[in-house]
């Protein structure tokens, strides 16, 4: 057995550093949450490749003497806190004094600071050693670059992503900064471009400017006090729902946290409002007692554990609830019409030729053949111990605008519209990326669409197979694209929805995927594809059949939804009670 050994300050410092920085956003929030803590008002990162090669962040704040810069960047110097009583009392978004030694042991550094006008400093640290702290100009605030993040720990380097991905964390993180102090002004750089620049304003404002216009009458205020328990923010109206998470925000004490109980009291308050998998908008700010709470439980400082959880819960499902109250007050209840007579417009007419409901009947197809060649295929489906017969007619229905029924020789075959086009969408556009682009159709008008800053992040990102499938695009000023034409394919009038719906989609199945072109194919397919509740002509119908059989796998969707159920003669009769 081997001996016992103390670790060296050395490897107990890239042990520690493990646990604070992952990855270069994991530095920018250290730095951030120093320069908020050092009173700063304006804010500036700088960010090359990344963070894989630079990052810096420049600041308004205090600043830092020159004996404070020697003690700055070793293990557990802090000026927030002195005593084991004061971890119960912390109002500072930093206090263990153990971040910019992490950040030191794994990178290099330079740091220059000025507490007044009258001098300044700067200092080196290469693998957490200083250098001689040296005169320098001052420069009203506090200046930290770090490069060549993890280049003495190559293990740890291999496991950072590509500079995209990591840049997107970067905007990520300055997003919900942004969030928390909207009266401080942030830029963020990358590269020599602008990305971010936020002027400090109220927080409603400071939403729009990272979200998107359309939020400006969407957002409900939510304020409630219940004794020592102060919430405020906003929530979003049912235009602000969205099929992933990722725009819920709750910051306790001006921290952001994340905490899955009060989550689900955001979605409790919408409980009747909407459905599982729905994500409403929702930024909550919860202030209490420090006493109350533990922020000394994560080194990455996200979780926190409360003295009384649930009574939180309560609070806030009460709060986001009260902010819903002028939507809740739409939702009809049952109770309120037992018994009240209900009338439908003008009284009918009793000589009124009758109409069918619900199915409009199609005409035979002009490709018979294929059709024929189809509906045999089908009648396939069901694992059937007789052999099938010749269908006997090609006549289509419509059904609510949601099914096509056709009769088979068997029974019936119901497709439903959505998903089959969705899996024709989906083998398309697969084609697309490999080999032949789609056709577009260019807008009479070319649009101008404006996403926040990680949405058009991911529409850069993403853009090269957007053109493939149709969609003709350019950049028209920060985070926004002039959008030229479509896919030949998709509808008119809806393309603003499909594309925010393909980036969400494609983000909340980035990691779910295993294939890169098959999730941007699925998220394409499942936005553009017809939806229930479209109307088709009989030729769409036909043009749909067809092209549904003419695909490799014509019974699933790409999420492994049916498309094709058959009901059998037998089964029918069954139903039917006919022997």
């Amino acid at each position: 057995m081997k001996p016992i050994l103390s670790l060296p300050e050395d490897l107990r410092n890239k042990i520690s550093a493990g646990e604070v920085i992952e990855r270069p956003a994991s530095v920018i929030k250290e730095l951030l949450e120093n320069s908020i803590d050092a009173g700063a008002t304006e804010i500036t990162v700088v960010v090359e490749k990344g963070g894989h090669q630079l990052i810096q962040v420049r600041d308004n704040g205090h600043g830092i003497t020159a004996d404070g810069l020697g003690q700055a960047f070793l293990r557990y110097t802090t000026s927030k806190i002195s005593k084991v009583d004061d971890l119960f009392k912390i109002r500072t978004l930093g206090f263990r004094g153990e971040a910019l030694a992490s950040i030191a042991s794994v990178s290099e550094i330079n740091v220059s600071s000025s507490v007044d006008e009258s001098a300044g400093y700067q200092m080196d640290l290469v693998n957490g050693v200083t250098d001689a702290i040296k005169a320098a100009p001052p420069i009203g605030g506090t200046e930290i670059t770090v490069r060549n993040l993890f280049y003495n720990t190559p293990a740890r380097k291999k496991f950072l992503k590509s500079a995209t991905t990591e840049f997107r964390q970067i905007v990520k993180m300055l997003r919900r900064f942004g969030l928390e102090f909207p009266e401080v002004s942030f830029q963020l750089m990358h590269n020599d471009k602008t990305i971010l620049n936020l002027t400090p304003e109220n927080l409603e404002e400071r939403i729009i400017a990272l979200t998107d216009p359309s939020y400006r009458d969407q957002l409900l205020p939510v304020n409630m006090i219940k004794g020592d328990y102060n919430i405020s923010g906003f929530v979003g109206t049912l235009n602000l729902v969205r099929g992933r998470p990722g725009e819920q925000y709750l910051f306790v004490n001006r921290r952001f946290i994340q905490n899955r109980l009060l989550n689900s009291a955001v979605y409790a308050a919408y409980e009747s409002l909407v459905k599982r998998g729905e994500y409403p908008f929702s930024l909550l700010n919860l202030v209490l007692p420090p006493d109350q709470l533990d922020v000394n439980v994560h080194p990455r400082k996200i979780e926190v554990r409360f003295t009384d959880e649930w009574r939180i819960y309560h609070v806030v499902k009460s709060a986001v609830r009260e902010a819903l109250a002028s939507i809740l007050a739409t939702i009809p209840s049952f109770e309120q019409h037992v018994g009240q007579m209900v009338t439908f417009g003008k009284e009918i007419d009793p000589n009124q030729r009758q109409e069918p409901l619900w199915f409009t009947p199609a005409k035979q197809s002009e490709s018979g053949a294929d059709l024929q060649r189809a509906k045999e295929y089908v009648s396939n489906l069901a694992d059937k111990k007789e052999e099938a017969t010749a269908i006997e007619g090609s006549i289509m229905w419509q059904v609510h605008d949601k099914y096509i029924i056709s009769q088979i020789n068997s029974g019936l075959v119901i497709i439903d519209q959505h998903v089959a086009h969705e899996r024709v969408l989906f083998e398309d556009a697969l084609l697309a990326f490999d080999s032949t682009p789609l056709s577009a159709q260019t807008l009479l008008f070319p649009e101008i669409l404006e996403f926040s800053t990680d949405e058009y992040s991911v529409l850069l990102d993403i853009l090269p197979y957007l053109e493939k499938l149709g969609f003709r695009m350019k950049e028209n000023g920060q985070n926004k694209i002039l959008l030229e034409a479509i896919p030949s394919d998709m509808g008119w009038g809806n393309e603003n929805s499909v594309i925010r719906d393909i980036i969400d989609h494609y983000v909340a199945n980035r990691e779910k995927s295993s294939s890169y072109v098959e999730n941007l194919a699925a998220s394409f397919a499942c936005h553009a594809a017809v939806k229930a509740g479209d109307s088709l002509t009989i030729e769409e119908m036909q043009v749909l059949v067809n092209r549904l059989f003419a695909t490799k796998h014509p019974y699933y969707c790409p999420h492994g939804r049916p498309i094709i159920v058959q009901l059998s003669l037998e089964e029918l009769d069954q139903r039917f009670e006919r022997t």
